[in-house]
């Protein structure tokens, strides 16, 4: 029964990886299998030869002083938010954001740099980490370059400013 099952997805990746080698039969299916590779966004972006380039991921996570008022809550929240606009606005923060649940993981940051000790500098800027109500994990990361266009697409779909 094993042998089967392993047998049966053998069969179905070969049929996958053949039939995706197959050359495109009408003109919209041979623009899809065609990039059109662009070097200055390439540069812009700082993408290597294979289109990524290396960041670092800061996984937010409950830090141990959670015991504030409201009203510290929302002031080092409000300085949180300004310090993530200030990295963007910098070129440093590629992708910030929270986590839907409420749980003790609590957002994430994909900074644009190379090292532990250059998004570690970045990570003892947030006001939230300062005072304790956040930690942050760090893992070095390679990644699309497109990640760097983000910010921008973003603030043209966005109706209002976070």
């Amino acid at each position: 029964m094993k042998n089967n099952y392993l047998f049966s997805i053998i069969l179905f990746v070969g049929m996958m990886l053949i039939a995706n080698c197959q050359p495109a039969t009408d003109s919209k299916e041979a623009a899809l299998s065609t990039t059109s590779y662009d070097s200055l966004k390439a540069k812009e972006y700082g993408a290597d030869d294979y289109g990524m380039r290396k960041y670092v991921i800061a996984f937010l996570k409950e830090g141990p002083n959670r015991d504030l008022s409201p009203e510290k809550a929302n002031e080092l929240q409000a300085a949180h938010m300004k310090n993530i606009g200030a990295m963007a606005d910098a070129g440093m923060l590629a992708l910030a954001g929270p986590f839907w649940d409420e749980g003790e993981w609590r957002g994430l940051y994909i900074f644009n740099v190379e090292t532990l000790e250059e998004a570690e500098e970045l990570t003892n800027t947030d006001p939230a980490v300062q005072a304790g109500i956040l930690v942050m994990e760090l893992k070095k990361w390679y990644g699309s370059a497109a990640l760097m266009a983000v910010s921008e697409i973003h603030d043209s779909i966005a109706k209002q400013k976070i």
